[in-house]
């Protein structure tokens, strides 16, 4: 009965979670309570809990994470600047005004938010905020509407360089590390935050292609979803004049940013620490830059890095604690006896880290459930690189999935109440089966995702 233990507080903290319990406080919190009454029982070691100052100050001290609160600065700030929005309407004025030209541009601007952000919520408001008025003022169909922010939204967990990739890189490093250790390989390759850009870039740009695709053809069967508009001629002086001064500079912040980490040049610490500072530099050259809105973008910082660090301290204790039960004896035990070998195991990991999405957020699950069952899976000899894309997409999805995605919540929260929710999750469905059908895709050549960080780092 003892070894059940690891499951009954995880099945515990999954109640306190539905509850509406704070997520880090709630695993810190339990975890500790399950702790102490193995102690007084004797089943739970004392000597474990003196590891978490050590514990928490490595995490602390990590330098990688450093890059968290920088990069979440530099999207927060391209925000609340209305960089966003500017960059909105340049797109749709370059792109013209044919059928779905308008979602088409929230499908490449969202994606460029997102890929500052890496932080669903913010971006689904954002872009729900900012492009959904000016859908519904030009007739878009609601369904459509809705779905392409929804789905633009869920982006940031997959296109670099996004914070959801910064830690789920970092994380799935020590993931590996440990999975190689218990197998007898102690000189196994290290898995960086940059292997995980290179690994998303092409599956990244075949969701924003395969969405444009669905955009296209939907307005063209049906003309009344996404109408054609008119948009004021621009000779070729005027076009290109917009694309030097409006929608080339925030382009070449995220290049700059994600071509000097693939490249080696730096670190993720230091590409971050270069975007926010490059952030700072564009909302001043556009006129953007006030007290007010760089208060907000730091308030906004602070506020989502504290959520993020306080998380990490609260399953840093889960974990300790869980693993202190023998949860990681448990698990191997359960994926052991679990049929189809590690095509099975896969799948089974798959199915609960899409259920658990529901629940909570990229940035909790990587935090909980990586370091409990991403060694042992990764012990099977599953690639790190391609197992964490697969996880990323995975929980966009679940994002996205009605009832319960948080993508929808967020939309509904800013949506005008002339927009049903039924229409939310009828616009969704066309990306939900998008995203499936690109983690069946990857599933079958997973060469989608490892030949680039092969290619560059061989």
């Amino acid at each position: 009965m003892v070894e059940l233990i690891p499951l009954l507080m995880f099945f515990v903290i999954c109640l306190f979670f539905m509850a509406g319990f704070p997520v880090a406080f709630t695993l810190a919190g339990t975890s500790l309570l399950f702790a102490g009454i193995g102690i007084l029982f004797g089943v739970f070691e004392p000597a474990l809990l003196g590891a978490i100052p050590i514990k928490l100050y490595g995490d602390m001290t990590n330098m990688n994470l450093v890059a968290v609160p920088l990069f979440v600065f530099m999207g927060v700030l391209l925000e609340k600047s209305n960089l966003a929005e500017d960059l909105l309407g340049n797109m749709a004025e370059i792109i013209g005004g044919f059928r779905g030209s308008l979602a088409i541009s929230v499908i490449l601007v969202g994606a460029l938010i997102a890929a500052s952000t890496g932080i669903v919520g913010a971006t689904v408001i954002a872009m729900g905020l900012i492009s959904l008025p000016i859908m519904l003022g030009r007739n878009y169909d609601h369904s459509l509407a809705t779905g392409t922010i929804c789905a633009t939204g869920t982006l940031g967990q997959i296109i670099p360089p996004s914070v959801a990739l910064v830690i789920l890189g970092d994380v799935l490093s020590s993931a590996y590390q440990q999975s190689q250790l218990s197998i007898g390989n102690f000189s196994a390759k290290t898995v960086s935050v940059g292997d995980l850009f290179l690994g998303a870039i092409v599956p990244g740009m075949i969701l924003v292609f395969s969405y444009i695709t669905y955009v296209i053809i939907k307005s063209y069967l049906n003309p009344m979803a996404a109408p054609a508009h008119e948009v004021e001629k621009s000779n070729q002086s005027t076009t290109l004049k917009l694309v030097l001064t409006n929608l080339a500079p925030p382009l070449l912040l995220i290049v700059a940013v994600l071509g000097s980490i693939l490249a080696g040049i730096a670190t993720p610490t230091e590409a971050a620490g270069v975007g926010a500072f490059g952030a700072i530099l564009l909302a001043l050259s556009k006129g953007k830059l006030n007290k007010k809105n760089l208060t907000e973008a730091v308030e906004g910082t602070t506020e989502i890095t504290s959520m993020v660090f306080m998380i990490l301290i609260g399953s840093s204790i889960f974990v300790l604690v869980f693993r202190g039960f023998g949860g990681d004896e448990l698990i191997t035990s359960i994926f052991s006896q679990i049929p189809g070998g590690v095509i099975g195991i896969v799948l089974v990991v798959m199915v609960v880290i899409f259920l658990m999405g529901f629940i909570l957020d990229f940035i909790q699950i990587i935090f909980i459930l990586i370091p409990m069952v991403g060694p042992i899976v990764m012990a099977y000899g599953v690639d790190p690189i391609w197992l964490g894309i697969m996880i990323a997409i995975n929980l966009q999805t679940s994002f996205l999935t009605p009832p319960f995605g948080f993508a929808l919540f967020y939309l509904r929260g800013v949506a005008p109440p002339e927009i049903e929710t039924i229409s939310i999750y009828r616009g969704v469905i066309p990306f939900i089966v998008i995203q499936l059908g690109l983690l069946l895709v990857l599933a079958a050549f997973p060469q989608l995702v490892t030949f680039l960080p092969n290619l560059i780092y061989s």
